[in-house]
């Protein structure tokens, strides 16, 4: 069989990265005619700063976030300046979080999830309440910096949904209970549409973003940050929380790609329709009756593993993936998964399905079509 040219294949793997918008392109070209640098005090330096703080508050407004947004590399970044730099003495986050939350968050507390991946208020609440003395506790917290004021007693990072399973965590009900420890929440939401939902909006302390994953360049993100005295300024550019040049071209592309709405409505219907093709054609929806993202689906097709579905679904010119981006390359186990209390063989036979603003009708149904081929023919090899 010969490869589809990338011009006939479909791209379904848009939470790992969607294309750029074509209004992101052209602000990106304009920023790179705009080759000044905004911190410097000349009048083409002024003129450059002019348009990264325009872009800023665009993409803030975007968002409807009313306070501090900081400029970063990407949403790693964001994650690890607020878990490190918070003025927090403990670090809680989810068993589902992405790989980038644990990286940033050193030796944490883990919070437990149910069998459909949702975090409970009860459970944050017990956590919060133990002061890190649980017996799944690590004796010491040496990730937050020394030179990092303790205010607050703890931090605490819930996901806005899961980028492998599409699980959205209940954000406000979660944020009543952290708040009334006199703890912080920073929502992890580079999988949520500006405008989506307004719960982390109104309710976190810090909100992460990521340009690439709404259609703009890779390279940005923002770290929103309700109040700036929360945070440990290290120096430099964005107000001293954060060194390095300014990124005006990925900055203007920002602002133009969550400035154009994403139709999470059709993209809810479109999910709908997969899910009842691929429970019929007898597979397993994960999380089938948790609320989820309307654009992200997780699917186990019984028997085979995800790696061969994969491959067969790669040379029929479909490109999907095995949880998120970070850790599909390895193919090893989801963590996630793991944590909703998979086990195997099931916990190596799911793989990931996510929309874009292009996916259609036509697209879904030649996944589905494709699915059911390769169940098929994995079903009739086994026997």
């Amino acid at each position: 069989m010969s490869e589809p040219r990338l011009a006939d294949r479909l791209y379904l793997d848009h939470a790992a990265t969607t294309p750029m918008t074509e209004a992101a392109r052209a602000a990106v070209a304009e920023g790179f005619a705009r080759w000044a640098n905004p911190s410097s005090p000349h009048a083409e330096g002024r003129a450059a700063r002019a348009a990264l703080e325009d872009a800023r508050r665009r993409i803030a407004k975007a968002y409807g976030w009313k306070h501090d947004l900081i400029l970063t590399s990407g949403a790693s970044e964001a994650l690890g300046l607020a878990l490190g730099r918070a003025s927090a003495a403990r670090r809680l986050v989810s068993a589902v979080e992405h790989d980038s939350v644990f990286r940033a968050a050193g030796e944490a507390e883990i919070l437990p999830v149910d069998e459909h991946g949702l975090v409970s208020s009860e459970g944050v609440s017990t956590s919060l309440d133990t002061n890190g003395q649980g017996s799944d506790a690590p004796s010491s917290i040496p990730f937050a910096s020394s030179e990092v004021e303790k205010r607050f007693p703890a931090i605490v990072a819930i996901q806005w949904a899961n980028s492998e399973t599409g699980v959205r965590q209940p954000i406000a009900d979660l944020a009543d209970v952290i708040h009334a420890a006199g703890a912080l929440l920073l929502v992890d939401a580079a999988q949520m549409p500006a405008g989506a939902d307004p719960a982390p909006i109104e309710h976190a302390d810090f909100v992460v973003i990521s340009a690439h994953k709404r259609g703009g360049p890779p390279g940005i993100g923002a770290l929103l940050v309700r109040d700036l005295g929360t945070l440990a300024p290290t120096g430099g550019q964005e107000r001293g929380y954060r060194a390095g040049t300014e990124n005006l071209p990925g900055a203007l592309g920002f602002a133009a790609a969550v400035e154009e709405p994403e139709d999470m409505a059709c993209m809810a219907a479109l999910r709908a329709t997969l899910d009842d093709a691929i429970q019929r054609s007898g597979g397993e929806v994960v999380a089938a009756r948790a609320p989820r993202h309307p654009a992200i689906g997780a699917y186990r097709m019984r028997g085979t593993a995800a790696a061969a579905q994969l491959i067969r679904l790669d040379m029929a010119g479909i490109s999907v993936s095995a949880g998120s981006a970070c850790s599909s390359g390895s193919m090893k186990p989801s963590h996630v998964l793991a944590a909703m209390g998979w086990r195997d063989p099931a916990l190596r036979e799911v793989i990931r399905v996510s929309f874009g603003r292009a996916t259609s009708e036509e697209d879904v149904a030649r996944f589905i079509a494709a699915w059911r081929q390769v169940a098929r023919e994995t079903r009739s090899f086994a026997a």
